[in-house]
């Protein structure tokens, strides 16, 4: 059989973990379906799926070969678009993701113009204050802040940001200002997304750290909600400059031990590897870039 027709097949048997469904998938009988299981794996002379009377599940070496034939697949289809001129014309879904402030403040905007600019284009936003796998979750785009670990993603910097302290100026005429990470202990911490009762900040070089380890006066799960809490003037909190820009500006809040910050984190755009680009996510990445390199909050 044709091996582009044994992935495909396989690929549904495996994403369904059911023959029947992956027989009204492709539009074919379940027979056809168990034949082109068969065949392949005879063909590489493995075990690609277990099979019971009530359902269908993937082997060791199928889970590997099921995300192995996802690229290929992939891959083969994008060729063919960039052959056949429909490549130029961006359509379908895109799927980007980054934390839930960023994406707000600098990925909507450009989200908006791309749906105005490509009216054959849809886009799942994903913004969550996680680390998304790009592979597993089928992302095309993401925005990570801070330093990457080594993957096979292609990375675009384009911009930083810095950890800074802050507090509104409310707190900081009646409790002083800190002249020290130390002092830090006397003070009032808002500590977000923390899982335990104490939080520890690091401060200055990588190579000559200063730790301090607080128990926070209140603990909270977003970075909103330590900015809203820093602003009524509950304590001092940690955040990205970016997400306290306009609090600064306005004098809502103020920056304290600047002089022991940390280097700046960089700021990545995220994108899977592939030979053929789609032109949907050339383009929104092209855009994004740009609006993220020249934004003030950013560099």
């Amino acid at each position: 059989m044709d091996q582009f027709h044994l992935m495909t097949v396989f690929v549904a048997a495996g994403e369904e973990e059911s023959f029947a469904a992956a027989a009204r998938r492709l539009g074919l009988s379940p027979a056809a379906i168990t034949r082109a299981i068969s065949a392949l794996e005879e063909q590489l002379g493995v075990k690609l799926l277990a099979r019971t009377t009530r359902n269908v599940r993937l082997t060791e070496a199928g889970r590997r070969y099921l995300d192995d034939s996802r690229n290929i697949l992939s891959s083969i289809a994008e060729a063919n678009q960039a052959a056949t001129g429909i490549n130029a014309s961006p359509k379908g879904n895109l799927s980007v993701t980054t934390s839930v402030l960023f994406g707000k403040a600098f990925v909507m905007p450009c989200i908006v113009r791309f749906l105005a600019a490509y009216p054959e284009v849809e886009v799942s936003a994903y913004f969550l204050d996680r680390v998304v796998n790009m592979v597993d979750e089928g992302i095309d785009v993401a925005v990570r802040i801070g330093h990457l670990p080594d993957s096979g993603l292609k990375a675009l910097r384009v911009g930083q940001v810095r950890r800074v302290l802050c507090a509104s100026p409310e707190y900081l005429a009646r409790h002083g200002v800190p002249q020290h990470p130390a002092d830090l202990l006397r003070h009032a911490i808002i500590a977000a997304s923390g899982i335990s009762p104490r939080v520890e900040w690091k401060f200055g070089a990588v190579d000559d750290p200063t730790m301090v380890r607080m128990r926070p006066r209140l603990m909270v799960t977003s970075n909103d909600s330590a900015m809203d809490a820093a602003l009524a003037g509950v304590g001092i909190c940690r955040l990205l400059s970016y997400q306290i820009a306009d609090e600064l500006a306005a004098g809502r809040l103020k920056i304290i031990l600047a002089e022991y910050e940390e280097s700046p984190w960089p700021v990545h755009v995220l994108h899977r590897e592939s030979k053929f680009g789609s032109s949907k996510v050339r383009n929104f990445i092209d855009l994004l870039a740009d609006h993220l390199r020249t934004h003030p909050h950013l560099n």
